[in-house]
């Protein structure tokens, strides 16, 4: 992170020394991307690596080829692989064949790159260090940004909160492996379905979609109904604390419109 804000410091200056020169990046991508294939482009572009962008019909990994081979033929390749797909046991494989780096991009249960950049903008949005910072999720928190904040907040100490009605909470065993870390870090860790509990003097609100890629349509009225009182309204945001930022990944349909023109600015951050 604190390297994170050198660089983008240094990019608005027109400072930033290119230090990936020479370097080649595979990007595999089985699940289609805008944001997220978007910022790895150009973050390597501005610091002089090349990309090559496997999209979901670019290449036969896990079909006519084992995870395990095209990681070693990949990794005397390239550089470095970012993976964007489903198994969270795919992109471990890769990593441990590859023999260069490998970044998690997205898996259906974890998505670490979008907590750092998130971690990263509470940062910018605070006068507070990060271990002093709170923040409360709302909504479907089983899903890869509900596991990845949890255990990112757990790591860096910080005070984090998850809102969602029981079925919808983290698996109990990654919520105690977050627990024992909390006991090192001194990350404080609550998570409930009473919102007015959790929201309460929260620096930053968090959301996200109700139906994750990949999941049917007919799941669609269901998870509505489930998760409309965890929807970030004013309602939500006056039991909060006044003017304080929320953020949501992609579409804002968890928010309502007037929430989302109050705040459209930092939203987009």
């Amino acid at each position: 992170l604190d390297l994170s804000v050198i660089l983008k410091n240094e990019k608005y200056s027109g400072t930033e020394q290119q230090k990936l020169n020479g370097k080649n990046i595979a990007l595999i991508f089985e699940k289609s991307s805008t944001r997220t294939r978007c910022a790895f482009e150009v973050a390597a572009y501005d610091q002089g690596a090349h990309v090559t962008y496997l999209g979901p019909t670019g290449s036969q990994i896990g079909h006519k080829e084992s995870i395990r081979d095209t990681a070693r033929v990949l990794g005397r390749m390239y550089d470095g692989i970012e993976y964007r797909g489903f198994g969270q046991k795919i992109v471990e494989e890769l990593g441990k064949y590859a023999g260069v780096p490998v970044w998690n991009g997205l898996t259906d249960e974890f998505h670490p790159t979008q907590v750092l950049a998130d971690f990263l903008t509470m940062m910018e949005h605070s006068d507070k260090p990060l271990q002093e910072i709170s923040f409360c999720y709302l909504g479907d928190a089983r899903n890869n940004m509900g596991n990845s904040l949890l255990v990112g907040a757990a790591k860096m100490g910080m005070d984090f909160r998850a809102a969602a009605p029981e079925d919808c909470q983290q698996h109990k065993e990654l919520v105690s492996q977050c627990l024992e870390i909390a006991q090192k870090s001194g990350a404080k860790i609550t998570i409930t379905k009473n919102i007015e509990e959790a929201v309460k003097g929260v620096d930053f609100l968090y959301t996200d979609v109700w139906v994750s890629m990949g999941e049917s349509d007919a799941t669609w009225e269901e998870r509505i109904k489930l998760l409309i009182p965890y929807q970030v309204n004013a309602k939500v945001v006056e039991k909060q604390i006044p003017d304080k930022f929320f953020r949501r990944q992609g579409d804002f349909k968890r928010i309502t419109k007037g929430q989302m023109e109050k705040l459209l600015d930092r939203l987009m951050e």
